[in-house]
């Protein structure tokens, strides 16, 4: 199928290179005009567009356009996209982190106009160019029948992981809950790692025991694979900050579960302790830190 790419950073470039090598033919935009170009240069059936007028001009309707740009920009590209002139019938899908009851109204703002909206709830970081992407599709049964061949793509397997989870902001709603537990997860393993690394009279080396934990034992995960390998790379972790940042998903799980009178201790601790390495050098801000640049790429902080 033919489809566009709006947001060309760390996640969405590889969506294109994984989409490119299952045979679909992409148009390209980035605020980054270099970006685009490079992409358009390396890869065949991949064009570039200077401008989101031109892409919605070289592409015919009914048009798939998807979205991979920070959660603040969404409304801009959706007013952009659409005085460029997408029309009735057209796909938009958000394939970031979006807030879901911002995706809810914008699904149904997009209605009036008859342009259909999929929310993507998009997992895999970096690695997703080569494992495949964990992908949680929310909208109309036509909407996401529209897209499915590029979803089957994206997802490590055509028929697993990825899938069509309900309404209009489920798919973000399921990511955001996704990325709650996530940071529960790397919690647990920092403050783990931490008290191995206070246990100073044992003289323990922590990358020789991430690394016993990687076979056989019921905590062996990609998580501690990211540790295994930075370990290898700095068993003190000097190279790291501490300070740990968030991006949005787990307030918005706290915020709902609150809401929703659910319990999430775990889930909430994890967030304010996000907060508290802001404040205070921790070891274990270091070791989620290491987590996070693996599996997302994201910048992080030098240590002092």
């Amino acid at each position: 199928m033919k489809l566009a790419m709006i947001g060309l950073g760390r996640m969405g470039a590889n969506m294109v290179r994984r989409l490119v090598r299952d045979g679909h033919e992409l148009v390209v935009f980035d605020v980054d005009a270099d970006s685009a170009a490079m992409l358009a240069d390396e890869l065949d059936n991949v064009a570039a567009a200077s401008s989101l007028d031109e892409l919605v001009r070289t592409m015919t309707a009914p048009r798939v356009i998807w979205l991979m740009v920070p959660h603040q920009f969404v409304d801009q590209s959706i007013e952009s996209l659409i005085n460029a002139g997408m029309t009735e019938g057209d796909l938009l899908v958000d394939g970031g982190n979006s807030n879901f009851n911002l995706s809810k109204q914008r699904a149904a703002d997009l209605q009036v106009q008859g342009i259909h909206f999929v929310d993507s709830g998009t997992s895999g970081g970096i690695w997703g160019l080569e494992n495949g992407y964990s992908i949680m599709a929310g909208g109309s049964d036509e909407a996401v029948a529209m897209v499915q061949p590029a979803l089957e793509s994206l997802a490590p397997a055509k028929d697993k992981g990825w899938g069509h989870v309900g309404p209009a902001g489920a798919g973000h709603y399921v990511k955001m809950v996704h990325n709650g537990i996530e940071y529960g997860m790397m919690q647990a393993f920092a403050e783990g790692f931490e008290m191995l690394d206070a246990k100073q009279e044992m003289d323990l080396d922590l990358q020789q025991i991430s690394e016993i934990w990687q076979h056989g034992s019921v905590v062996r995960s990609w998580l501690l694979d990211l540790i295994v390998d930075a370990f290898a790379d700095d068993k003190s972790l000097s190279s790291l900050s501490d300070f740990v940042d968030d991006s949005g998903e787990g307030r918005w799980t706290v915020q709902d579960s609150i809401e929703l009178g659910v319990p999430t201790p775990v889930l909430t601790l994890a967030l304010q302790m996000r907060f508290r390495s802001r404040q205070d050098p921790s070891f274990s801000g270091k070791v989620l830190n290491a987590m996070r640049a693996g599996f997302g790429g994201h910048s992080i902080r030098s240590g002092d």
